[in-house]
């Protein structure tokens, strides 16, 4: 399966590189694909290397002015004009989406693809992984939105909050039918 993860290029505490380690190598070992950014920095990188250690492929999709940080040794890079771009190509070579931790970049690629997942323009899964209660928040505004009306479907069909990576991939596996 390919996967698309949307994360954070910054250099992190071990509280977030840890679990994404783990689960970068959970990629891997199922022989799964990594979809990514492409950047060869922060906790893209980190992804990266786990997966490729452990076996699986990486898709890269850069950006022109973030190419200097591509990583050289990818399965596969693209470079996009973009950033609306970028996120297209993404979600284009990708068969389902996890959300790890990230700054205003990995919120907005968040935001759009479950606005077109609420529109019906985009039906692969998306899990939102919640390393260390990161997106605690979130969450509690996505049920407040539910609750109060604002969002035409249940909650539970927009996006899968995961406490972990095992959780992450086991509801996408299920949900591509694999196992």
């Amino acid at each position: 399966m390919n996967i698309c993860v949307f994360l954070s290029a910054a250099d992190l505490d071990e509280r977030y590189t840890g679990p994404a380690r783990e689960f970068a190598t959970l990629l891997g070992k199922g022989g799964h694909t990594l979809v990514w950014g492409g950047s060869d920095v922060g906790l893209m990188k980190v992804v990266a290397d786990g997966v490729q250690e452990a076996g699986g492929r990486l898709v890269g999709v850069s950006v022109d002015f973030l190419a200097a940080t591509a990583r050289a040794n990818a399965d596969e890079m693209v470079v996009a004009r973009d950033l609306g771009e970028r996120k297209a190509l993404l979600l284009a070579k990708s068969d389902a989406v996890v959300v790890m931790v990230g700054g205003t970049g990995t919120l907005d690629e968040a935001t759009e693809v479950l606005e077109l997942r609420k529109h019906g323009k985009h039906t692969k899964p998306v899990v939102l992984l919640n390393t260390a209660g990161f997106y605690d928040g979130l969450k509690t505004q996505f049920r407040r939105m539910e609750d109060e009306g604002f969002l035409p479907l249940p909650l539970t069909e927009l996006v899968f909050f995961a406490e972990d990576g095992v959780a992450a991939l086991a509801y996408l596996e299920e949900s591509a039918g694999i196992r």
